[in-house]
């Protein structure tokens, strides 16, 4: 059983460094403090859906985005969707490339959504 305390502080050390690159916030913390015995995989199954969740709007953004007349508010409205999600787990730093993204909308700025480094940056 020497495994399992190793690897309790690998997963520590992770979700520090997770915090420490702002890939995660409060709220994740907050997402697992609502986890106990009663429902050990908490946590995993919320970010699971989320991840489901996540691949369907990411589908749903790139058919809105390469339309010949982009409808921006249906782009806005899955970008929009995508921030709430994220915000809800704590993805901090998907959820600020959404609020760039949705300045994208505001300005109808295509070229603003093809740009790979938006907000992605270390």
């Amino acid at each position: 059983m020497a495994a399992v305390p190793q690897l309790q502080r690998q997963f520590i050390e992770y979700t520090t460094s997770l915090y420490n690159e702002g890939y995660l916030d409060d709220q994740f913390t907050q997402l697992q403090k609502l986890q106990d015995e009663s429902n050990p995989d908490f946590v995993v199954e919320v970010v699971s859906l989320f991840f489901e969740d996540s691949e369907k709007l990411l589908n749903n953004l790139a058919t809105a985005l390469q339309q010949n007349i982009v409808d921006y508010k249906q782009v806005d409205s899955h970008v929009h969707q995508f921030k709430g999600s994220s915000s809800s787990i704590g993805a901090q730093r998907v959820t600020s490339v959404c609020v760039l993204f949705r300045n994208c909308c505001e300005e109808k700025n295509l070229d603003g959504f093809k740009n790979k480094d938006a907000g992605l940056g270390s």
